[in-house]
């Protein structure tokens, strides 16, 4: 099924306004929540088709997130999550967050064409 809609969960402002940016000018339907609170009710109150969910952020933390989301119960079966970050997690952190994501990907060297890349290729 092809991704119509994202939910974009990013502190960065920066690079939040850049992603949201090259998503709608491709034609994705675009939310953008920059605290892990606000992100996780979104992600629960609205079926999104994908969701960029990055790991360091205000509140909660990105695997905490996926944990609520993709823990004991997978309440968001249809949806599918690329984890973003800059934050070199320890190698058992970075498993779990893996095994539970749809991509995973390093900030640094994601352009915004190589992220429209990724999800039209999901």
């Amino acid at each position: 099924m092809p991704i119509k809609t994202i939910l974009v969960i990013e502190d960065d402002r920066f690079i939040g306004e850049m992603y949201v940016r090259s998503l709608k000018k491709e034609g994705y339907e675009v939310d953008w929540m920059i605290g892990g609170n606000d992100g996780l009710i979104a992600a629960r109150n609205k079926d999104y088709d994908l969701i960029l969910l990055d790991v360091m952020l205000p509140e909660r933390r990105g695997n905490e997130i996926m944990e609520a989301l993709r823990g004991k119960e997978d309440l968001i079966p249809n949806t599918k999550i690329i984890v973003l970050t800059n934050f070199e997690q320890d190698e058992e952190s970075r498993m779990a967050m893996e095994h539970r994501a749809d991509g995973y990907l390093i900030k640094a060297e994601i352009t915004p064409k190589k992220l429209l890349d990724v999800i039209a290729n999901m």
